[in-house]
């Protein structure tokens, strides 16, 4: 089976999550995904599709020792989705250690804990990420009790990983983020004040 449309793996994310901030980590980390394969040369839909899914059953197996992401892999391997796909949903989680050999499992890596964190700093911004740069990400890293649960190692190790830059790498997510601020809440215009779904 080919890999599912950016629709159906959207569907399909909402068939098994209701939370609304998981919901928007998913969409943020779709957009970083999209923007990194459209600067790759990759397969936009492909890329945006693996976003999306890669925390599919988290809210009904957040379990790390048991649950996320092994339930959503069995789902797509008994589907017959893309070797790829599965393997970036397993590269992603650093404790099942599955290498991340591929450029697609590499920069879901790079962009998950990331894109929350941005989207975390956004979220207490009174301009949201209108106009947020690098520097005020990373002047939030430097605070342990902000968005303690992000880790800061793999959002550096990530990009290192990718063989980006980790400044640039964190201009162009706060970009592909900006683009899609109202959808994912982040104009500072009522955006959720339950916080970001940091990466799971």
């Amino acid at each position: 089976m080919p890999a599912p449309s950016r629709d159906e793996a959207w569907e399909l994310f909402c068939e098994w999550t209701e939370s609304e901030s998981l919901r928007r980590h998913v969409l943020g980390v779709e957009a970083a995904m999209r923007a990194y394969a459209e600067r790759y040369g990759e397969d936009e839909e492909l890329w945006a599709a693996t976003g999306i899914l890669h925390d599919l059953d988290y809210e009904r197996h957040p379990d790390l020792e048991t649950g996320h992401p092994r339930v959503a892999i069995a789902l797509f391997e008994e589907r017959g989705y893309p070797p790829e796909l599965i393997d970036a949903v397993a590269g992603h989680a650093p404790y099942l250690g599955v290498p991340r050999e591929s450029r697609l499992s590499r920069t879901l890596f790079a962009v998950d804990e990331l894109t929350g964190f941005v989207a975390a700093v956004a979220l207490v911004r009174p301009t949201g990420i209108a106009g947020m740069t690098p520097k005020s990400v990373k002047k939030k890293m430097k605070q342990p009790s902000f968005a303690a649960a992000v880790s800061r190692d793999d959002m550096r190790d990530g990009a290192a990983e990718l063989g980006e830059d980790f400044d640039a790498h964190l201009a162009f997510v706060i970009a592909a983020l900006e683009a899609r601020a109202a959808e994912l809440g982040l104009t500072g215009e009522g955006a959720p004040t339950d916080g970001a779904a940091a990466g799971a």
